[in-house]
């Protein structure tokens, strides 16, 4: 192997190697049984982080009005407690938060169902803890989606 070819596959990543190999990978969400696009593919990341900043600027508000008591440093910690709130009641009933819902996206259990309650809290959990959710699988599903078998599709 050349330098430059080491060079790249490094700044590219371990898939972009792989696929100048002769790998093939598919597409994302391939191996759930979802189609490549529109409704019930898997969603993109730009949406889902869109998303998730609609849901967090919700909570902020929500958090700096009622219950930080007019201080900004508390109204973060509260937001936290109200996102985590927002998406036990939320994704738990509907499979949605209001972010997701105004994008088109929603939160469903690998099968293609409802997500338990108990998945949702575990998912709930990861997501509020940040780490799992920004480790990604070759689907694009983060961590916490993964751990919890769920998956977020577009509508």
């Amino acid at each position: 192997m050349d330098n430059r070819q080491a060079i790249g596959s490094w700044i590219s990543g371990p898939r972009a190697a792989a696929e100048d190999m002769g790998v093939e990978f598919g597409y994302r969400g391939e191996r759930l049984g979802l189609p490549e696009e529109g409704p019930g593919s898997i969603a993109r990341p730009g949406r889902r982080l869109a998303a998730l900043f609609i849901d967090w600027a919700l909570c902020m508000l929500i958090a700096y009005g009622l219950l930080s008591g007019g201080r900004p440093q508390a109204a973060s910690n509260w937001a936290l407690v109200v996102f985590a709130v927002l998406s036990l009641l939320t994704v738990g009933t509907v499979g949605f938060t209001p972010g997701k819902r105004l994008l088109g996206l929603r939160v469903v259990a690998e099968d293609g169902g409802r997500v338990s309650l108990p998945r949702v809290i575990l998912r709930t959990v990861l997501l509020v803890v940040i780490i799992p959710a920004v480790i990604w699988d070759r689907d694009g599903r983060g961590l916490h989606d993964r751990l919890a078998r769920s998956v977020q599709v577009r509508i």
